[in-house]
């Protein structure tokens, strides 16, 4: 891999990991479309630690108040009815079913649900289903709202993510919509969810990529561009989020879904 491929994919991690269009998959289309080679599985996993960075940093006060509420609460357990000690556990209890979803599926992941028309039909699938939870939900709960049951069902969504398409962003963002959450404030929480499991892939596939070509320099560049557009990303996406719909990630991901279907039916790309 060079330089110039891995600036391009780490943008790409970037711009896409947070919003709802699946960072996955333009991991897979784009090198496609531009005649490099599928970075593979593990490569999109690490690249990932630059968008965790990003994240990590941005909530980094809201991270270091949830830590501290929670370490007060083992010696305390007066401070376990604390917004910050529930914010804690229900993030765990979102985690758990990536994780063994991510272990009963690992084979899977890194082969045959990489193929594009999958991703063509993930991306157009879950489109429609966030055009139906857009127009019926509530969108009137905050995140302190959320309940032990509310991050089970998103944690159980967010599963649904390790199909390259689906989105971990917008199938998250999905299902807090579609129990009562804000946009804003489903954002925030599925931000604050991608900690755990984004880093537990990266880790996990970390000494893959050390040991392969890709390894290196090029992955250094792709991880700092990575870092530097995923915080632009988070910040522009909950500010988007307070004022308007996902209306234009929606028609985004059925036209994107259209072109690679179409594109494969006519020989111009190669699933």
């Amino acid at each position: 891999m060079t330089s110039l491929e891995a600036i391009v994919l780490g943008a790409v991690q970037g711009i896409t990991e947070f919003l709802p269009i699946s960072s996955t998959a333009h991991l897979r289309i784009v090198p496609a479309l531009l005649g490099w080679g599928d970075p593979g599985a593990a490569f999109t996993a690490v690249l990932q630690l630059g968008t965790l960075a990003a994240v990590v940093v941005f909530f980094g006060r809201e991270l270091g108040a949830m830590a501290r509420a929670t370490l007060a609460a083992v010696v305390d357990p007066a401070r376990r009815d604390d917004g910050e000690v529930r914010l804690f556990i229900h993030l765990v209890v979102g985690t758990l079913p990536v994780v063994v979803a991510g272990v009963l599926l690992k084979n899977a992941i890194q082969g045959g649900l990489r193929a594009l028309p999958v991703i063509a039909a993930a991306m157009i699938g879950v489109a429609l289903v966030l055009a139906v939870v857009e127009r019926t939900a509530r969108h009137e709960r905050g995140i302190d709202e959320i309940t032990l049951r509310d991050a089970l069902i998103i944690g159980l969504a967010q599963s649904l993510a390790l199909i390259p398409g689906v989105s971990r962003s917008g199938i998250t963002l999905l299902a807090a919509m579609a129990i009562g959450l804000r946009r804003d404030a489903a954002a925030r929480f599925s931000f604050l969810l991608s900690i755990p499991a984004v880093a537990g892939a990266a880790i996990f596939e970390m000494k893959h990529v050390l040991h392969s070509q890709e390894g290196g320099a090029p992955l250094v560049v792709g991880l700092i561009v990575a870092a530097v557009t995923g915080y632009a990303s988070i910040a522009w996406l909950l500010r988007f989020l307070r004022t308007r719909t996902t209306l234009p990630f929606i028609v985004y991901r059925i036209a994107l879904g259209a072109v690679i279907l179409a594109l494969l039916a006519t020989g111009h790309l190669a699933g």
